[in-house]
């Protein structure tokens, strides 16, 4: 994968995830399906998926700056 493909997807990912954890959207969704009772675990899943979306980015800057 090109550094920029990796750029890409770290941040469409971490805009995506950092979407679904500071706004109700994930709340609404899921309570609307019947599956309110998973929203109190959103934060164990959200907050390390954008840790990795975050780390991703780094990675990609990285590479480009040595490259």
């Amino acid at each position: 994968m090109s550094e920029k493909t990796i750029l890409r997807v770290g941040v469409i990912g971490a805009i995506v995830t950092a979407v679904c954890c500071f706004s109700p959207i994930l709340a609404i969704l899921l309570g609307t399906l019947g599956l309110s009772a998973l929203v109190g675990y959103l934060d164990y899943v959200l907050f390390p998926t954008l840790a990795v979306f975050v780390g991703i980015i780094i990675y990609a800057l990285w590479k480009r700056r040595t490259a």
